[in-house]
């Protein structure tokens, strides 16, 4: 699934060429896909100039005068500009046109979703996808502090608060991964039994991991490319994720794999094995 920093980088792969552009068609090829699209999508931005992009957790945000279109590219989507003569494939599903350009979404297993905000119902963050997501990890309101106070008296794994999103949003499989490997917490440690010290530690891993993540352009272990097409290539970058049964590149032992609530888990049992503090 596209995590945060493959979304973050296809916000600014976007970016520069929706930014001011005016709406000027829109292609439905299908009546939605997690779900249905807005019935009156069309109406709502054709005519309209884009005033900006945003993210929200793994949303994509296009922002209009009166309202935002919200993108979520589900388990396998991903989004490219195109010439707008290029021809459509099976799994192409949305096209917003500008010009001689055109976003376009492809979307293979029908995860994803196109749906609409309108600034007449608040803020796009009163959205109900949206309301309840945790802080954002890139900015200054997360801290080990935060995560320390949210964790108390949780019983559940360290790593399933992370993918939660009530906390934290946007730390998903991939990174949680790798930010507990750098921290040294075994991913099945109890999410109320990890001192403050060591959630400093998972707090700064987290943000180097991100922001290493989306310098890379993301990772691309299936169908995530960029923009432009091209792959992202963090994925050489991996401690812990996707390496089961290969030696751990810091001490030698076998990673180990292991399912957490039908995810797997990747980690290293004598790195990861600080003592409770």
């Amino acid at each position: 699934m596209p995590e945060l920093p493959e979304v973050e980088v296809t916000r600014m792969g976007v970016t520069p060429y929706l930014l001011d552009q005016c709406v000027t068609g829109l292609v439905l090829r299908r009546d939605g896909l997690r779900w249905p699209f807005p019935a009156n999508l069309a109406k709502l931005i054709v005519g309209e100039k884009v005033l900006g992009t945003g993210r929200r957790g793994k949303y994509l945000l296009i922002l209009f005068s009166h309202g935002c279109v919200i993108i979520h590219l589900g388990m396998s989507g991903h989004i490219r500009m195109l010439p707008l003569a290029t021809p459509a494939k099976q799994h192409d599903h949305v096209d917003i046109v500008l010009g001689q350009q055109m976003l376009r979404l492809t979307d293979p297993r029908r995860f994803g979703a196109v749906l609409w905000h309108s600034y007449e119902n608040g803020p796009v963050g009163q959205h109900p996808l949206l309301c309840r997501l945790g802080v954002e990890p890139l900015e200054s309101e997360f801290s080990g502090e935060l995560l320390y106070q949210r964790s108390r008296g949780r019983s559940l794994a360290i790593k399933q608060m992370l993918l939660a999103g009530d906390v934290v949003v946007g730390v998903g499989n991939i990174y949680a991964s790798e930010s507990l490997f750098i921290s040294g917490i075994n991913p099945c440690t109890p999410a109320g039994k990890i001192s403050l010290g060591q959630y400093k530690k998972v707090a700064l891993a987290i943000q180097h991991v991100l922001s290493a993540a989306i310098a890379k352009g993301g990772s691309s272990l299936r169908d995530f490319v960029g923009v432009d097409g091209k792959t992202g290539y963090f994925q050489q970058n991996y401690f812990a994720y996707d390496r089961a049964g290969l030696p751990c590149l810091v001490c030698g032992s076998l990673i180990q794999q292991i399912k957490q609530g039908q995810r797997s888990t990747f980690y290293c049992v004598k790195c990861q094995n600080q003592p409770f503090e």
